[in-house]
């Protein structure tokens, strides 16, 4: 929990009783390797922080597995549209490791909003950091050549390289396991 803590202090200070209130609404959840946080039809229920291990989520297009991110100690992971909107979600959250993950459930971080607007600055600053890696997403997907896409992922995550399979990297740079590999082999 105390990395948690030191993650959001550094973007706006907690006061004690904040910290407080987090510490008795935050559940500790372990989730084993190939386990799932989320199944595609389940509504997401609770917004978690990546404590440890790491995690894809997914979706299913075609009968073939599509990864769409990857989330490892530091993240905060939800499946947004589920959460936010509160309705079955449409992808699934699985670790491909062992993972141990905090989380608030929705009703109690609504709650968490109303008694503490600090904590709604927090939110914010969270949101936009993470839509401007969506959009840096979409960017990648829609004008960089698959060779571009996986230098950039090369560069800015290294780590997932070399913690996540890679049929599961070609997937979520929109290639073939054909494709990586040749890429790979240029490098």
């Amino acid at each position: 929990m105390n990395e948690l803590f030191q993650y959001l202090n550094s973007i706006y200070p907690l006061s004690e009783s904040l910290q407080q209130q987090l510490t008795i609404s935050l559940k500790t959840i372990t989730i084993p390797r190939k386990g799932f946080l989320l199944k595609k039809g389940q509504v997401c229920k609770n917004i978690c922080f990546v404590e440890k291990g790491l995690f894809r989520c997914f979706y299913i297009k075609d009968d073939k597995e599509i990864s769409s991110w990857f989330m490892k100690e530091g993240d905060v992971i939800i499946s947004v549209e589920s959460y936010f909107k509160q309705k079955p979600s449409y992808e699934s959250i699985q670790a491909l490791e062992d993972c141990q993950v905090l989380c608030v459930g929705y009703d109690a971080l609504q709650s968490i909003y109303h008694s503490y607007p600090e904590f709604n600055y927090i939110a914010r600053v969270l949101t936009e950091r993470y839509y401007c890696l969506s959009e840096q997403r979409l960017f990648s997907l829609r004008m960089q050549r698959a060779s571009e896409r996986y230098h950039h992922l090369m560069n800015h995550f290294p780590e997932i390289i070399q913690r996540v399979p890679s049929t599961f990297i070609a997937s979520y740079l929109g290639i073939t396991l054909e494709t990586l590999s040749r890429i790979k082999h240029v490098i």
